[in-house]
C-alpha cells in the first residue's frame, strides 16, 4: 500500500467531517506520517499520547476534551471505549483501526461496545481493502462532510471531496453482516 493513503484518510476523513474540529488526541506510536496531515489544520490543537497502552494513555486525559480522537491501534476494550467517550465532546468522533471486515465475531464485540456511546459508526475502506472505523456523537460522515473544507485541502495525493464519501461505499455482503451493528 501506499504509505500516504492511510494517513491521509485516517487524518482527513475525520477533520472534514467534523464541523469544528480545535483539539484532537491522536494516539499513535509512529506519529510522524499523521502529524503531517494534521498540521494542515492551522485551529487544530493536536495532544499526541502512545498507542502500546490505550488504558493508560486515555486514563487522566481530561473530560470533554477532544472533537475527534484518531487511534492508530486495535482496541475491543469496552473500558477503553469508554474512556474515549468520555474524553471526546458531546459532538465528538474517533476514527481508528479494526479488525478486518471479514472478521465478523472480532468486530461484533467491537461495534456492540461502540454502539453504548455513539450514534453512528460506521467502517470504510482504503484502496488496500483494510478499513478504518468511524464512531460519532453526531456528525455522519457522508451526510456532514464538509465540503469547503475538502476543496480547500491542498498537497493531498490521494483524498479528495470524491474519496470522501466513496470510502464508506459497502459490498451487499457486508452491508448484510453488518446490519444492526453498522450505524449509519
Amino acid at each position: 500500500m501506499k504509505t500516504f493513503i492511510y494517513p491521509e484518510m485516517m487524518v482527513h476523513v475525520s477533520m472534514c467531517t467534523h464541523k469544528l474540529p480545535t483539539s484532537v488526541l491522536l494516539a499513535s506510536d509512529k506519529s510522524d506520517l499523521l502529524m503531517n496531515e494534521l498540521a494542515r489544520y492551522k485551529e487544530s490543537a493536536v495532544t499526541t499520547v502512545g498507542s502500546n497502552d490505550l488504558l493508560e494513555s486515555f486514563r487522566n486525559a481530561e473530560e470533554k476534551s477532544a472533537d475527534v480522537i484518531m487511534i492508530d491501534a486495535l482496541t475491543t476494550d469496552s473500558v477503553v471505549i469508554a474512556h474515549i467517550s468520555r474524553i471526546l465532546k458531546d459532538d465528538g468522533l474517533v476514527v481508528m483501526k479494526h479488525p478486518a471486515l471479514d472478521d465478523l465475531s472480532a468486530n461484533t464485540a467491537l461495534m456492540e461496545a461502540l454502539g453504548n456511546y455513539f450514534k453512528i459508526i460506521m467502517p470504510y475502506r482504503l484502496e488496500d481493502g483494510s478499513t478504518l472505523l468511524l464512531s460519532s456523537k453526531e456528525y455522519h460522515p457522508t451526510a456532514d462532510v464538509i465540503l469547503q473544507r475538502t476543496d480547500l485541502l491542498e498537497g493531498h495525493q490521494y483524498y479528495n471531496c470524491d474519496v470522501h464519501p466513496a470510502a464508506f461505499a459497502m459490498p451487499q455482503y457486508i452491508r448484510e453482516n453488518y446490519r444492526g451493528l453498522a450505524r449509519n
